[in-house]
């Protein structure tokens, strides 16, 4: 097996012609690794990215070969995948205002070129998702939002289009199914790529609390931040400290990590049903 990139948060090998994507417990926050990891995060990732494939794998077909012929150290955190030619951008959805989205509203009344209705505010709920792409940053660098042009710049006017209605589809159902389950999806980021025949695959992660913010619904209050299952809860922190969002990161305190944790595991009972 050989290492072929270690990422922020996963490490990617080649193993017989496959690909194993390992998903670690490291955190990072503002494209910083934080020295300090979370217990069982790389797992939970891996776990609930396995029950969203399988959830919306009429949507878009998936990378996943085997979530169990993988190498016995890396059990339940591994996932052996297709090879893919990953497209160069950063695909996401928003239905909620929040984040670097409502910064740039602020500023421009829009997000990523999609102009929006005035009065908005940190939380609103968006007449209708959009689709906010970025760039993507090597690592230590930080993913710059793009217009929609921009996508068809880098990849051309029909994969453009292709990008931007799976990532609304994947959004659209995902964010229905944890409604039900009293968690709201306010935004999400997916990767795809082309597999050796063409075809547009979902790789990477999906519908993770690294990928994407989950809300509390019943909790839900426009004008404010959000109560969260995601890593706004260890970002906030880290902000609150005063770091500079440059390395090096500060040590997280026990009582932060184990906060984190809890978020991850009830962010994966709740949209799953099943016990951690």
């Amino acid at each position: 097996m050989k290492l072929l990139h270690s990422g922020k948060v996963r490490d990617v090998y080649e193993d017989r012609g496959d690909i194993i994507l390992v998903a670690s417990d490291r955190v990072s926050v503002y494209d910083v690794i934080l020295p300090t990891p979370i217990p069982d995060k790389g797992k939970i990732l891996t776990q609930l990215s396995l029950w969203w494939f399988e959830q919306l794998a009429d949507v878009v077909p998936n990378h996943v070969v085997s979530a169990t012929d993988v190498p016995a150290e890396f059990a339940g955190r591994a996932i052996r995948c297709r090879k893919l030619d990953m497209l160069p951008v950063e695909c996401v959805a928003r239905g909620y205002l929040t984040g670097g989205g409502l910064t740039e509203y602020r500023e421009h009344g829009s997000v990523s070129g999609v102009p929006l209705p005035p009065g908005l505010v940190d939380g609103s709920r968006l007449p209708e998702p959009i689709f906010t792409p970025s760039t993507k940053a090597p690592l230590g660098q930080h993913d710059e939002p793009i217009s929609f042009e921009g996508v068809v710049e880098r990849v051309g006017a029909e994969t453009a289009e292709e990008l931007r209605r799976i990532t609304l589809e994947v959004y659209r159902r995902g964010a229905e199914l944890a409604a039900g389950r009293g968690v709201v999806i306010a935004d999400t980021k997916i990767e795809l790529g082309r597999a050796a025949d063409g075809t547009l695959i979902l790789g990477d992660e999906l519908l993770t609390p690294d990928s994407s913010r989950f809300w509390p619904a019943d909790q839900w209050e426009p004008g404010r931040s959000q109560p969260s299952f995601d890593k706004q809860y260890v970002r906030d922190w880290a902000t609150g400290t005063g770091w500079d969002k440059k390395e090096p990161a500060p040590e997280v305190p026990a009582e932060v990590v184990e906060a984190t944790r809890a978020r991850y595991v009830e962010a994966y009972e709740r949209i799953t049903g099943e016990t951690w």
